[in-house]
């Protein structure tokens, strides 16, 4: 999405003064391809929208005036359809996103090449497997390279760091400068329901490694290598600091596969169904919403900290958050 001063304009006129959403999150589906063991989204394999179903939510998003449409989650590239759900979403003028395991992504490429923004879940190079099952370098580097390929918007990879693969982020932040696109990075967040031996075998417990690898994350961006993060977001991603003013419930309406409405990834309690109509239900839950957010600093999932940071007008983050 654009910068232009129109956009943001647009962007603050939704928020704050009509109390929208701006963004529509979407779980597009209930399967995945991958059976990471730290997720518990391939599990669920339940009902999902029809196509005709998302259209009509679509419209009725753009009516209530969001502006940007995320489809993630599970594992987008499953769905056949996505391609028309994308132009729809475009056709309203809504910009698109999506996020990927990317295992797909070299046979699917050129059906993407419109979308606004892709983002790919990249976490490690050499030990990628150890985390995700598959090899990096030839299941799911070629679909980023075929990508850049037919897309002329913005690529991103999101790594999120772990205690499996710490010693790979400076090799994966001069790919990103090589392949010409862009990196994120956030801390993992231990979801409750994984079994303990999951997050002993994958979660940061080496504490002065994990220091270390943020502060190196920090001077590379500092000497120009195309990191989206905030000073201020890494900062917090190295000190595990979550003292900030979440502001996801009023900026995010997320919807599961099956149509459910919930405040965010984390906070997940159903505060309704689309089948009700988005504005009934956003309306409905708004104190519920806030409440929610006062009373959780459990995350710092970067689309969460950054966006709520600017929400608040912090200049730092507005100067450096660069992925929008």
């Amino acid at each position: 999405m654009s910068r232009s001063p129109l956009t943001a304009i647009k962007a603050f006129w939704q928020t704050r003064i009509k109390k929208r959403p701006l963004v529509l999150s979407h779980a597009i589906n209930s399967r995945c391809n991958m059976k990471c063991s730290f997720c518990e989204h391939w599990k669920q394999n339940g009902p999902e929208m029809t196509l005709q179903e998302i259209t009509q939510l679509l419209d009725e998003a753009k009516d209530f005036g969001i502006m940007i449409y995320n489809a993630w989650t599970a594992e987008p590239l499953l769905r056949k359809d996505l391609p028309q759900i994308l132009q729809h979403a475009r056709g309203l003028g809504i910009t698109t996103f999506l996020i990927t395991n990317g295992l797909l992504l070299e046979k699917r490429a050129k059906e993407l090449k419109d979308l606004d923004y892709l983002s790919i879940s990249v976490d490690g190079i050499n030990h990628y497997e150890e985390i995700r099952g598959v090899d990096f370098k030839t299941k799911i580097l070629p679909g980023i390279i075929e990508a850049k390929r037919y897309m002329k918007n913005p690529i991103l990879m999101n790594c999120v760091l772990s205690g499996r693969n710490l010693d790979d982020i400076e090799e994966l932040i001069r790919l990103a400068a090589e392949l010409k696109v862009t990196i994120a990075f956030e801390p993992m967040y231990e979801f409750p329901g994984i079994a303990d031996n999951v997050w002993e075998n994958i979660g940061v417990r080496d504490i002065e490694k994990y220091h270390r690898t943020v502060d190196m994350i920090i001077k590379m961006k500092k000497e120009g290598y195309p990191i989206i993060n905030s000073y201020k977001y890494m900062k917090m991603v190295r000190d595990m600091n979550t003292d900030f003013r979440c502001h996801a419930g009023e900026l995010i309406l997320n919807v599961t596969a099956d149509g459910t409405v919930e405040h965010c990834r984390v906070q997940t309690e159903a505060l309704g169904n689309v089948k009700e109509g988005l504005r009934r239900v956003w309306e409905s839950s708004r104190e519920k919403r806030e409440r929610t957010s006062l009373n959780c600093h459990q995350c710092l999932f970067f689309g969460y900290v950054e966006n709520s940071l600017l929400y608040d007008m912090d200049l730092e983050v507005m100067r450096h958050y660069k992925w929008m």
